[in-house]
């Protein structure tokens, strides 16, 4: 496997699977690139790119920038352990040049009006919008693998491609989770024990919303249990699976929430309703 840093080391390895990240890499990410190796075997052995670089356009608070765990040479032995070919970790100015400004995509609708993200981190969607379109232009992938965590960002990711007429097959993959239902995710690295088992809330939230056939009972239920562990809830929402928007009847929905412990914001999201973590879809470690 090999390490790029420039667009010259990357361009051998481009129009393979691209798994983009931040970094930081846990079990969950390891699995996407599993994925896209099986993948990739099955579309005449194509590249396997995973991009580390943690991208400052997209934070909407500086000290969550600051604190995003960083840790390349890890995260490469373990890109090589699951099957990938090279791992692209290229500086801000390979990202976004000063002599030839990188723009930002239109925004998809299903990254501007459902009040979720787009709300509570303003500026993160362009920024999502901009570092994937810009790694879709260096990678040339066929295929880019998201995880389902962070639904909204999959669905805009999926919209853009579609807005844009790019010829990319945009995969999502199951949340994978913790042996108590908490969602894998870099950021839990920054919780302190005690926080660590609060952050159980949220997912105890989106189980038992999934009990409650009303939307605004859902809501209710699923926030209350997730503050009574102590989880600062920004929200807790029931959406169509696909706009975002109210849903509708007899169509996929999907419990969406964000919260936080500390200084730690935490996302996570589940079928609606019936969601448990017996579920095939649970994807529990």
């Amino acid at each position: 496997m090999r390490i790029a840093h420039t667009i010259d080391e990357l361009a051998p390895h481009t129009g393979g699977v691209l798994i983009p990240t931040m970094g930081a890499l846990h079990p969950g990410h390891l699995l996407l690139v599993e994925a896209a190796r099986k993948y990739a075997d099955e579309h005449s052995g194509i590249p396997v790119v995973v991009s580390v670089f943690v991208n400052p356009t997209q934070f909407n608070e500086q000290l969550d920038f600051d604190t995003y765990p960083k840790r390349l040479d890890q995260d490469a032995r373990a890109c090589a352990n699951a099957g990938a070919t090279c791992v692209f970790a290229p500086s801000v100015p390979t990202m976004y040049p000063t002599d030839d400004p990188v723009p930002v995509p239109p925004l998809p609708q299903v990254a501007s009006s459902p009040m979720l993200e787009d709300h509570h981190r303003p500026g993160h969607f362009p920024g999502v919008c901009q570092v994937c379109k810009r790694l879709f232009d260096l990678c040339k992938p066929s295929a880019t693998i998201f995880g389902e965590k962070d639904w909204q960002q999959l669905s805009c990711i999926r919209a853009m491609c579609a807005q844009l007429d790019l010829p990319i097959d945009v995969i999502g993959h199951p949340t994978i989770r913790e042996p108590d239902g908490v969602a894998m995710s870099s950021r839990n690295l920054n919780l302190t024990t005690a926080q660590r088992k609060q952050a159980v809330g949220i997912v105890r939230g989106l189980i038992e919303a999934g009990q409650h056939a009303n939307p605004a009972d859902a809501e209710r239920a699923g926030r209350d249990t997730a503050e009574s562990h102590g989880v600062r809830m920004e929200y807790l929402a029931v959406r169509d699976a696909s706009t975002l928007l109210a849903p509708k009847p007899d169509e996929p929905a999907r419990v969406l929430a964000a919260g936080r412990l500390g200084d730690v914001r935490l996302i996570d999201n589940a079928p609606w309703p019936n969601f448990s973590l017996d579920a095939p879809d649970a994807h529990l470690e």
